[in-house]
């Protein structure tokens, strides 16, 4: 099993992050089941890559989890986009009104 980069991770979305996760797992345990039967010293080699994998994995994940409902995010975890669009306004301030317009607004004879 090769290792899995960081910056890879950081293109997938929870689902593929998820489905990841399992994959590793399952090899993890298919690997220490080659250690109890004496399996091949390649084979055993890749515990430790697979355990670093997985915990790569989790971590992802739960940065993910902890900086959801927070007002600043780390750069690796917010969303690319483009400059002009992660700059534009959000539908909140888009919906926002001045005083100015408030008060032309309630002039308005219909």
């Amino acid at each position: 099993m090769t290792r899995v980069k960081t910056h890879e991770l950081r293109a997938k979305k929870k689902e593929e992050l998820m489905k990841m996760l399992e994959e590793q797992k399952t090899e993890l345990a298919s690997l220490q089941v080659a250690k109890v039967t004496n399996g091949a010293v390649s084979k055993l080699s890749n515990i430790h890559v697979v355990r670093k994998n997985i915990a790569r994995i989790l971590t992802k994940m739960n940065l993910l989890k902890f900086y959801k409902r927070k007002k600043y995010r780390p750069i690796d975890l917010r969303f690319k986009k483009t400059r002009a669009m992660r700059r534009e306004l959000n539908k909140h301030e888009l919906s926002l009104n001045t005083h100015k317009q408030k008060v032309k607004a309630r002039r308005v004879i219909v």
